[in-house]
This record gives structure tokens, sequence and C-alpha cells, in this order.
């Protein structure tokens, strides 16, 4: 049933791109550049930059006709790029990485953040559960299978000495239907991004097992910095479409320098109100208490994808495949935006 919603909604995407390619452009005016991004799960704090900059009219700025489209979990919004229904997406760099092996080249071209900005949370029914260590026989949940929180968890599980098939992995999305899924303890624990932690924090449903949030802690739970949050596309479109991928580039660096440059409380008032979910003060602490996340310029940091590559192969289908990093992600464009 969700393949087909899946494939119903990529055909109407394809439909919709292909009606605008053929509309031809205002006589005697500029028609702005139709771009259209998918991003995997546009609430989420760590995707932060694209609700920004579409609200800060940098997109516009730039002489582009940007359509934003939302699925929650990243690893859908990879398949609908490959299926050519969007441009781009703004998703996890990991995917740029897992798909190199399936001869997919897709990378990175303005990396948001350098930490994952997840936190693996526990329920506090579970008082049993004290590490990672102690996961054995339970229900882990990720946004999806295939996601950026299905690679951590394992990978997580993995360094904590509790192999795959010891636990089960649930794919319950994030918000709502992720907190509901931990009260009705389909899931014990799980990974999940703010505003979902501030969420279930402030009720007292769950504590932090794992933070990710910053880089020092990152580090900690992981070896090494983590490129996560990223604007990529496939590297055949980057090719062809160099001028266009610059004006994107513009805006979503321009708007990374807005983030290090306002208060938290600053940024969200030009976020819709619904990312809020009724308590305003909360969104805003979290954001102030993560916005370190965020790279001031977009760059790929250095010995990133190392660590993305290692926390990978902790799966078994990527055990032993070669891939070459420097085709995941290209600084040329951020090092030349304005």
């Amino acid at each position: 049933m969700k393949d087909h919603a899946m494939t119903n909604r990529r055909a109407v995407l394809g439909a919709v791109l292909a009606l605008a390619a053929t509309v031809a452009a205002p006589s005697g005016a500029h028609a702005a550049d139709k771009f259209t991004i998918m991003v995997g799960g546009i609430e989420k704090q760590i995707y932060l930059p694209a609700a920004l900059t579409e609200s800060l009219g940098y997109f516009k700025d730039e002489g582009l006709d940007v359509q934003i489209l939302n699925e929650g979990a990243g690893v859908n919004a990879e398949k609908e790029l490959l299926a050519g229904a969007v441009q781009g997406v703004v998703g996890f760099y990991d995917h740029c990485v897992d798909l190199q092996p399936k001869g997919k080249f897709v990378e990175s071209v303005v990396q948001f953040s350098q930490a994952p900005g997840e936190v693996e949370m526990v329920s506090t029914k579970h008082p049993e559960i004290k590490s990672m260590a102690d996961i054995k026989g339970k229900t882990l949940g990720v946004t999806g299978l295939g996601s950026s929180t299905n690679f951590l968890t394992q990978y997580l599980a993995t360094r904590a000495g509790v192999p795959v098939g010891q636990y089960t992995v649930l794919g319950v999305g994030a918000g709502t239907t992720f907190i509901a899924a931990m009260q009705q303890d389909r899931i014990q624990l799980g990974m999940t991004t703010e505003p979902t932690i501030s969420r279930l924090l402030a009720t007292g449903q769950a504590r932090v097992l794992v933070d990710m949030r910053d880089v020092a802690k990152t580090k900690e739970a992981l070896g090494g910095t983590y490129p996560a949050a990223s604007f990529y596309m496939e590297t055949s479109y980057v090719d062809s479409h160099k001028e266009l991928v610059q004006k994107l580039t513009n805006a979503f660096v321009k708007t990374l320098k807005y983030i290090h440059t306002h208060t938290a409380a600053e940024i969200t008032e030009k976020m819709p109100k619904s990312f809020y979910t009724a308590d305003k003060a909360a969104y805003i602490k979290a954001l102030a208490d993560g916005k370190s996340m965020f790279t001031p310029d977009g760059v790929m940091p250095e010995g990133g994808p190392e660590t993305v590559l290692a926390v990978l192969q902790a799966k078994e289908s990527m055990k032993g495949k070669k891939v070459d990093l420097s085709k995941t992600y290209t600084t040329e464009f951020v090092k030349n935006a304005k």
C-alpha cells in the first residue's frame, strides 16, 4: 500500500515537472529557474535550512523558483531523487556514501551540519535499559528502514557489542507517530530529532540514552565528526547544471551564515508556526542548544566522510565495499558562493 502511494506520488510529481518544463517564459521577462527539493522531514530542526532559506527569500534573490516537498523519511526522499521525480534532496550525507557501491553516484553540494542532531531516547517505562548494551530483545524505532537513523542505530548497537539479530528495528517516522509508538510500547527506545526530543522530555515519557546533538558528543558516540544534514543531488545533474547549482548553493550558504549571526529566537520567528508543536519556548531552547551543529559555510568537515564510511561499514551489505569518498561530495560551489 505504501509502495503504491509512493508510485502515485512519484507519477504526479513527474507530471507536474514535465508540465512545468513545457510552459514558455513570459514574453519580455526572464523566467525563474525551476527546481524541486524533497526534504526528509521539513519540520525537523536538523533540516531547518530548507524552510529558512525559503522564508528569507534567498531562493528568489537568486532568480529561482524552488518547490519544496516533504517526506517523513530520508530513504524515501532518496528514492524520489533516483526516480527523477525531484532534482535535489535535503537529507543525510550518508546516503551519498551508501549508494556508491550500488552504482549510484550522488554527492553533497552543501553540507549543512557536522553532527547528526539525533538522540537515542529510551522510554521511562524501561529503566532496565541503561546503555546500548542493554537492547537485546528490544524494539528500536527509526524513521524508516534503510534510513540514516537505521544506519546509526545499527552502528551504535554493534559498537556496544550487540549484533544484528538480537534486537528489532521498526520504522515509526518522527514527531507524533514516533511518540505514539513509544507510548504504546511498540518501541522501547528509538532515534529521533528536535522538536520530538523536547516533546518527550517535557512529558517525562523518555530520557536521553545517546546524545549526538553537538560535535563533542558525536565524537564520543561515533568516534569522529559526523557530517549529516546536507543538500545532495545526482552527480550527473550537478555536472550538467553548474550555473543553477551555484545559485542554489549561494542561497543555502547565505542561510547558514544567517543561522550563525542570529539568535534562536530570531530564527524561530522566520519558521512556520506549525513547527513549534504548541511550545514555542521549547523549540527556541532546543534550537539554541543545537545551533552549533550547523556548518558556518557549507564546507564538508575534515575527516567527516571517513567517520560516515566507518559507520556504514557496520552494515553487512557494506562490508568490504570500496568507496571513493572524493566522489560523494564537492566543495566547488560552496567555495564560489557569493
